[in-house]
């Protein structure tokens, strides 16, 4: 059994846990909290009596093979350091790092590291969902674009509208909508098309300078896929990816619970499966079993390392084309 370790205490955190007990492949072992009544919460909530919570990040990763960090992101970089340093595989939320040159520093570690896997916790490219819409792109004539959409109001907006500043939407934590739902469809794009070769953002910015909403564009040799995401709003439309007159159609792109294909009467195909509950299983097992087979997983492994690399750059391009700056950026 891999053991688990975890940073964070959020829903999101005890998504992943009950996703990766499911897998039978993970055994949470320890929690790593501020605070030991949270952490002791946490675990009471999911009825898990085997675990222990500590409060420093040497006593987490002093005897666990793997640890799931979903802290705030511009603590990512740091935590993330410490357990490749630790010979400890890294699996670590949406984004990775702050901006490139923290990717880059995190590239070399590995490479001093040769044993630690650091894997981009990108759920909705695991999900046979996605990898339906890959396949069925992968056969059309001609690719003419997409529309990625993502956008719903944050559960934290209304304590920013009340004068707070919760840390998914300020800068100071390397936070706003590009740097957490925008991530789903620029994820979605750059998996499917590859890297764009320009990109425009064109965010709307609250008063402390980090987006609230926005859309990207991202440009290729023969089409253009327009994103559309934010968090101080609801949208409900579909995303779409443009054949030549085929279509394919999904409800949401990062959850992923229906897939349409339009031919080119307009005759319409359910060619989705149904979701899983809960939509980290498939990630979790993935990362599982690279971690217990390297060797014979590596091609894959590489594959969404080098994604992981070019979502990245493309996220600081298109937040650089906007002139949206994270204090992360000017450390040395």
């Amino acid at each position: 059994m891999i053991k688990l370790g975890i940073i964070g205490t959020n829903w999101i955190t005890k998504m992943f846990v009950e996703a990766a007990l499911t897998t039978n492949e993970y055994v949470l072992t320890t929690v790593y909290s501020r605070s030991l009544d949270s952490g002791e919460k946490f675990l009471a909530d999911l009825r898990i009596e085997d675990a222990t919570v500590v409060t420093t990040l040497s006593d987490l990763y002093a005897d666990i093979d793997v640890v799931y960090i979903a802290s705030p992101n511009a603590l990512h970089f740091e935590q993330s350091k410490a357990a490749i340093e630790a010979d400890v595989h890294v699996i670590v939320e949406k984004p990775t790092t702050s901006n490139p040159v923290e990717f880059a520093e995190i590239e070399q570690l590995l490479a001093q590291h040769a044993d630690v896997r650091y894997f981009e916790a990108a759920r909705h490219i695991h999900q046979p969902n996605f990898k339906i819409i890959a396949q069925t792109i992968g056969e059309l004539s001609e690719i003419q674009g997409a529309t990625l959409v993502y956008q719903k109001y944050s559960s934290r907006f209304d304590a920013y509208l009340a004068g707070k500043e919760p840390n998914v939407l300020t800068r100071e934590f390397s936070a706003g909508a590009l740097y957490d739902l925008g991530i789903y469809p620029i994820y979605a794009a750059i998996a499917l098309f590859g890297a764009p070769q320009a990109v425009q953002y064109l965010p709307i910015l609250l008063a402390n300078g980090a987006d609230a909403r926005g859309t990207a564009n991202l440009f290729y040799d023969k089409y253009n896929v327009t994103v559309i995401f934010g968090k101080n709003a609801n949208s409900y439309l579909p995303s779409e990816f443009y054949g030549l007159k085929e279509t394919i159609s999904t409800s949401n792109i990062a959850e992923l619970e229906h897939v349409t294909y339009y031919d080119g009467e307009g005759q319409t195909e359910n060619i989705g499966e149904t979701p899983d509950d809960n939509p980290m299983i498939r990630e979790a097992q993935d990362f599982a079993n690279v971690i217990n087979d390297p060797v014979g997983n590596h091609v894959i492994y590489n594959q969404w390392f080098q994604l992981a690399k070019q979502v990245n750059q493309t996220l600081f391009d298109l937040r650089s084309s906007a002139g949206i700056e994270f204090p992360a950026d000017q450390k040395e």
